[in-house]
């Protein structure tokens, strides 16, 4: 992708032989939400080790004006990790979890005649909407249980080089329950069981002088299957597609002047076996492979004191995913019809990125970024004017297409510190998109302000790390949309007020963290643009979260 990524890695576990944890329990006002967290870790022996674990319920959530009903969700999870180094050079860790949810579906987005649809993208309350709360949670809903078990092996090279060698599996099993007749709720509508393989081995190197070199090979393998036991043709069909490639990205420093370079490629071949949505239905099996690769390059300049410059280009061919080439059905989770289109080609982005941050004085820091993107066949979801009417309900229809865009956009951050007690924050974001018909691209976010001011008065006695903070977040309303774009005009602009407040107490050698947080504060009714459930309800109203940590 042509974008930022964030990766989210467990950290390393301490060698102190002690055992040590922490506890962590969170309540919300808006959906009587609970949430309990605890893990336990301990360094050395025959081999380091930490386990978590987490459980969370919340009923239906509300707006300012009404409850969402059926917006529960349950949640377990578990996590377990070990690491051992089994020579001076070779460290290996082991890490499995287990995570498991049950989130129900707003039943107002859930229609079942088309006037009714018609009716509901209009209404300022949606359908089924009961002034009573519940923590049962019903059809309209999903279940997912996701495995993942990841083994890493890290060999320090003599001469400053590591190899690193990762297989990661995951099991992915997801149902979905719709509204059916004749007491066949409990029967899903949707069921896939999907395992991804990866295979990676990496090989870092430090050429000294400010040299980096990394480079590595990658296999991966997805099968995607469904259960037959629902009866309906599948959102998405059974396939399997394999992937292999190599990448290579080498860094270099000159004193205030650095440099990277990076390049990748892989190859795809994807099977697909697909029920034909024609009458009779017919099965058949489609192949595809994909070339595509990527090149990005990088410059980071300490022009004067207090002011660096970053600039970077890249360009990237990403082959259309299999959900935008053969979806065929309901998306329950946005409450919608997704087609696919079996015959999207690549795309291909140009994506230039130039930012700049800026010390003012010792109390004062600008960061201003700006990019932009050419991107040949864009792949994006386009509504269809036509609603449909189906034996699950009637649903808006989205179609994925295709056309040459352009993206622009700036992000804006400002710091202000006047004491080491009072800091100041400030952000604005502001994306453009226009297709090759000089007509604006549907969901791009509307432009969107943030100022928080934080305060770390001073402490007494036990008492420590007290901080207090407001926010204000303001979203534009999205105005560079045609009306026949959507099937409603977008969202009004809204204000949302927020707050934080927080401290510690140390207890020996624990200490305990409690903190109390309010979201929006006023209770705004608003709807966000970029959260297709807004076709039918408004967003949460005010929200008051409670947090304790206890760390020993």
């Amino acid at each position: 992708a042509m974008g930022g990524a964030v990766l989210v890695e467990t950290s390393e576990i301490p060698p102190d032989p002690h055992l040590h944890g922490e506890v962590n329990y969170a309540f919300q006002s808006n959906g009587r939400g609970h949430a309990l967290n605890a893990m336990l870790e301990k360094g050395g022996g025959w081999a380091s080790w930490r386990a978590t674990g987490t459980v969370k319920t919340r009923g239906d959530t509300r707006t300012p004006d009404y409850f969402l009903n059926n917006t529960g969700m349950r949640e377990a999870n578990i996590a377990l990790q070990s690491e051992k180094k089994i020579a001076p050079t070779w460290h290996v860790t082991a890490y499995y979890s287990l995570f498991h949810t049950e989130l129900g579906i707003l039943r107002g987005a859930h229609i079942g005649n088309l006037t009714d649809l018609e009716a509901a993208l209009e209404r300022e309350v949606p359908f089924f909407t009961e002034e009573t709360f519940q923590y049962e949670i019903d059809p309209p809903k999903q279940r997912v249980t996701h495995h993942l078990l990841k083994l890493n092996a890290r060999h320090d090279v003599p001469g400053g080089g590591i190899l690193s060698l990762t297989y990661g599996g995951q099991l992915n099993q997801r149902e979905e329950f719709d509204v059916r007749r004749s007491g066949r709720s409990d029967r899903p509508a949707l069921s896939l069981d999907q395992f991804q393989h990866l295979w990676t081995a990496t090989y870092s190197h430090d050429l000294g002088n400010g040299g980096l070199l990394k480079a590595g090979l990658q296999a991966e393998i997805e099968d995607n299957t469904n259960n037959p036991e629902t009866g309906i043709l599948p959102l998405i069909p059974d396939y399997r597609q394999f992937d292999s490639g190599l990448f290579a990205l080498t860094e270099k420093n000159w004193g205030a002047l650095a440099g990277e370079i990076g390049f990748r490629y892989t190859y795809r071949y994807l099977n697909v076996l697909r029920i034909t949505p024609t009458t009779p239905p017919a099965i058949e099996r489609i192949d595809h492979r994909f070339h595509h690769f990527a090149i990005s390059a990088g410059l980071r300049l300490q022009a004067l004191p207090g002011w660096e410059s970053n600039l970077h280009a890249g360009f990237v061919r990403r082959p259309p995913a299999v959900n935008e080439l053969y979806s065929s059905g309901l998306h329950q989770g946005v409450s919608g019809i997704e087609e696919g289109s079996s015959g999207l080609v690549t795309e291909q982005a140009v994506k230039v990125t130039w930012s700049h941050d800026l010390d003012l004085s010792d109390k004062l820091f600008l960061q201003v970024l700006g990019y932009r993107q050419w991107i040949a066949n864009y792949i994006y979801l386009q509504p269809q004017p036509e609603p449909r009417l189906t034996i699950r309900g009637a649903f808006p229809v989205f179609v994925y297409a295709q056309q040459d865009a352009r993206i622009s956009g700036l992000d804006v951050l400002l710091k202000y510190e006047p004491s080491t007690r009072v800091k100041l924050v400030s952000r604005y974001a502001m994306v453009r998109g226009t297709g090759d018909d000089d007509l604006p691209l549907i969901y791009m976010p509307p432009d969107h302000l943030f100022v928080s001011i934080s305060l770390n008065p001073p402490t007494r006695g036990r008492v420590q790390d007290v901080y207090l903070a407001v926010n204000g977040e303001y979203t534009f309303e999205q105005t560079r949309i045609l009306p026949d774009q959507d099937f409603t005009l977008p969202p009004d602009a809204y204000f949302l007020l927020g707050a934080t407040a927080g401290f510690t107490i140390p207890l020996g050698d624990a200490h305990l963290e409690l903190s109390l947080a309010i979201e929006n504060a006023l209770s705004t009714s608003y709807r966000n643009y970029l959260n297709r459930l807004r076709y039918f309800a408004d967003e949460l109203g005010t929200n008051v979260r409670v947090r304790a940590h206890y760390h020993f």
